[in-house]
């Protein structure tokens, strides 16, 4: 028997003038590596700009580069990245050329990205789509350094200033730079599933975020969609030893700030408290040892981190469907 045809995702990527290199190559790996993980979807990737060639932000010179299409397959997705003139890190171009380019691929997205078309915007690329108002009523987010631009190119959007990306329907767009990979690792969790985009990750030796809105998969995801070193430096510790009895003022210690600075900035970025945070990881864990192993519940319970049996299933009921009898799965005596 023949093995079916992949699904094709066809991704039209945007190269503007002076383009920001690693806006590119990083979520295009992204993409490349899912087509080596599985079989089952095959993104295909092209490149389009007014210009033939263009001078990357390294002074690399990208070429070969597709015009504009005309047309789009109805499903096709377009990727706009960012480039360093949109930054102001640039003095050595053409401006009035690079401005010349720049309304040309903000007049072409305002013909193509309409109705359902999913656009995605790397770091300054969100205000190329911004002047195409494809932001307009829309939550957003970009580099920081273009929050003021983003807000002012498109004053009925909804800038997200503590995100590292955004999905608001069809559009999605991700902070500066390094932050497009995560939204490209959260694009392949949609069209691959979350184990080729966890494989990925690996591969590329990054760690893999999740969107706010996106329905669970890892409690060690939840709450990591957020740029606050602060936060990411605690929520590192409590990931390494969760079972660990934690109290405030280590943790305080970790993120090298005061214990009650720690506690709003964890609810403001993380969206919970540090109770609730630890208690879902410590679920998590919960999960495996019941799936895999042959421990009571009270042993669970006590390799978890709970003091009982009674609080694992009352932190389990707050973020899990079922009892944690139902994870027991085949390893059950």
């Amino acid at each position: 028997m023949t093995a079916p045809s992949p699904r094709v995702v066809t991704v039209c990527v945007v190269l503007p003038p002076r383009a920001l290199l690693l806006d590119i190559a990083g979520p295009v790996e992204v993409l490349r590596q899912a087509n080596r993980e599985q079989s089952a979807v095959r993104f295909d990737v092209s490149y389009a700009g007014p210009q033939a060639t263009v001078m990357s932000s390294i002074a690399l010179p990208l070429a070969g580069i597709g015009p504009l299409p005309s047309q789009l397959p109805v499903d096709a997705v377009i990727l706009v990245t960012g480039n360093v003139s949109q930054l102001g890190f640039d003095a050595t171009s053409d401006r009035a050329q690079d401005l010349r380019d720049e309304s040309v691929i903000v007049e072409w997205l305002r013909r193509n990205a309409t109705g359902s078309r999913r656009v995605i915007c790397i770091c300054s690329g969100a205000l190329l789509a911004a002047r195409a108002g494809l932001m307009d009523g829309r939550s957003c987010t970009t580099h920081f350094s273009c929050q003021d631009q983003l807000a002012a190119l498109a004053p009925a959007s909804r800038p997200q200033a503590n995100r590292l990306f955004v999905e608001d329907g069809p559009i999605w767009s991700s902070a500066g730079v390094t932050a497009g990979i995560d939204l490209m690792l959260h694009f392949v969790t949609r069209e691959a599933g979350s184990a080729c985009a966890q494989a990925v990750a690996r591969e590329l030796v990054v760690y893999l975020r999740r969107a706010g809105a996106d329905p669970q998969f890892s409690p060690w995801l939840t709450g990591r969609n957020h740029i606050h070193p602060v936060i990411h430096r605690v929520q590192d510790a409590i990931a390494q030893a969760p079972q660990r009895r934690w109290t405030l003022g280590e943790l305080a210690r970790h993120g090298r700030t005061s214990a009650r600075h720690l506690s709003r900035l964890f609810n403001e970025h993380a969206g919970m408290g540090l109770p609730e945070y630890i208690n879902r990881l410590r679920v998590g864990v919960a999960k495996e040892l019941l799936a895999n192993t042959r421990l009571d519940i009270d042993r669970v319970a006590e390799h978890s981190g709970f003091a009982s049996a009674r609080q694992l299933r009352r932190a389990w009921s707050l973020s899990e469907s079922g009892s944690p009898r139902s994870a027991r799965g085949n390893s059950s005596p």
